[in-house]
């Protein structure tokens, strides 16, 4: 029987999905992709593949699950299965350089970064900008994990040579050097969207921290997103912003971008300066949402209920999907 396959490695984070699929009644199956074989010589079977790998599967314990991904994500393209967030999305997720890049390409503008790897290449990155402050970053991250703020070379390289460094170096040898943005306000926005189109945007409360997850196992402190207890309303849904001037300038941009790097569902987020210039600087293919802010916002669908839908509607299409879904 043909289903909807949701690739991932944090169970936590389908759960909510489980549910929206269930309210649909939706066939589903989970590929939990940190090992295992795939027979590239068999046939895939049929289905809507939804590529939900998280660039931060490396502090769960899964070390390879994104590259175990690319292998299953290119074996079903090969085979012409639709693919919802495809292996070039998965290529940006896992890398913010690339990211970037792709960003630039559709407009939009992105902080002042130098990627460095190795001690003292990063020093000479931190060099080479000038005074600080400085956002030192892992190229693949998630979750806001391993993001430091610094305010002078000195204390960079004191940081270097500590032994929480080796602790939090990037999976991948690759560190950011970033121009800090010095927002009026303490807060990002994060911009959601499924199916390619906007559903809404997110105010998340920058206070504690960056580590900015917004799914709700990421308000406990637990393995799967330790970000600890959350402040009231860190997340709010913004009435109104795809009518606001970030939105008439960013949506159009971000829609472009996501249409042309396979990607249909994701979270994006910018920040402001006090001159009221827009930063992209992270790009989320795995994005979570948070109930509480959807509770209070009433939202007409929440956000996995619009991924369900969405799921069903692209099953349908080819053709094995209940017709109650296409109606919708």
């Amino acid at each position: 029987m043909a289903s909807i396959y949701v690739l991932h490695e944090n169970a936590a984070w389908v759960e909510p999905l489980r549910a929206a699929f269930d309210e649909l009644s939706l066939p589903h199956t989970e590929w939990f992709l940190d090992t295992g074989t795939v027979d590239l010589d068999s046939e895939a079977p049929e289905g809507v593949f939804y590529n939900r790998m998280s660039a931060s599967s490396h502090t769960r314990g899964h070390r390879y699950a994104p590259e175990l991904t690319h292998v299953a994500l290119n074996w079903l393209e090969s085979q012409g299965r639709r693919v919802v967030n495809s292996s070039r999305a998965l290529y940006l997720e896992v890398s913010k350089v690339a990211q970037y890049a792709a960003l630039g390409a559709a407009g939009v503008t992105t902080p002042r970064t130098r990627a460095a790897s190795g001690k003292e290449s990063v020093l000479r990155a931190v060099n080479d900008f000038g005074p600080g402050p400085y956002i030192l970053k892992p190229n693949r991250g998630g979750k806001g994990l391993g993001v430091q703020l610094f305010h002078s070379t000195e204390a960079v390289a004191a940081y270097l040579d500590g032994p929480g460094a080796e602790d939090e170096a990037p999976v991948d040898g690759v560190w950011l050097v970033q121009d800090y943005i010095r927002a009026p306000k303490p807060f990002i926005t994060r911009v959601e969207f499924v199916g390619g189109r906007f559903l809404y945007a997110v105010r998340v409360d920058t206070s504690e921290g960056f580590e900015l997850c917004p799914a709700d196992a990421c308000q406990i402190e637990d393995a799967a997103c330790p970000v600890g207890s959350a402040p009231a309303n860190k997340f709010t849904i913004l009435e109104g912003f795809a009518q606001s001037r970030e939105g008439q300038v960013l949506i159009p941009r971000y829609e472009s971008f996501l249409r042309n790097n396979g990607i249909e569902i994701a979270g994006i987020e910018f920040i402001s300066d006090s001159d009221g210039t827009l930063f992209t600087y992270d790009v989320n293919t795995n994005t979570n949402y948070n109930p509480d802010a959807e509770a209070a916002a009433g939202v007409p669908l929440t956000g996995m209920q619009a991924v369900a839908r969405f799921l069903g509607s692209e099953l349908v299409k080819v053709g094995f999907g209940p017709e109650a879904v296409a109606a919708e």
